[in-house]
């Protein structure tokens, strides 16, 4: 029967956090700590280690980097030998062009002397072997020196 004594109450009670309260002391926050104090949204960053030295700088690093090292592709006689006919030009363009060389990073281009030519070449690079420079003239082609790529800065 429905009497004013037992009546349900139409507004339920606020739940009060931390406050004491049925619960106990704690309020089921356990006790101390960061989850467990007001203004904690209870959400820690994955890989937060409570404030101690993280991982990832407790490890030390390895390894070094030479920010200033030069470079250097290197092209054998035998390559041009079968790329380029008798009486081309070789130079950074045309080398790119056939292939003996990828990418528009900062390098310095170098012809060694492995391989026959057969062929008059003008061939123009920062670096040549010994053995590379005396085969190119042997056989009525030109060595030339990139005076730009070959003092100081590098540039694709």
């Amino acid at each position: 029967m429905l009497l004013l004594n037992n009546l349900e109450k139409l507004v339920k009670p606020r739940k009060r956090v931390g406050r004491g309260g049925r619960r106990g002391g704690k309020s089921c926050r356990g006790s101390k700590g960061q989850k467990s104090r007001s203004g904690s949204n209870s959400e820690i960053k994955p890989f937060f280690e409570g404030g101690q030295m993280p991982l990832s700088r407790r490890i030390p690093r390895r390894g070094f980097k030479n920010f200033t090292r030069t470079v250097v592709k290197v092209i054998n006689l035998g390559d041009l030998e079968e790329r380029f006919e008798n009486g081309a030009t070789v130079d950074r363009t045309s080398l790119m062009a056939c292939g003996l060389i990828k990418g528009q990073g900062c390098y310095k281009i170098k012809i060694l002397g492995n391989g026959a030519l057969t062929k008059a070449l003008t061939v123009k690079a920062d670096a040549f072997s010994k053995s590379a420079s005396d085969a190119i003239a042997k056989n009525r082609g030109k060595v030339e020196l990139c005076e730009e790529l070959s003092s100081g800065s590098v540039t694709a």
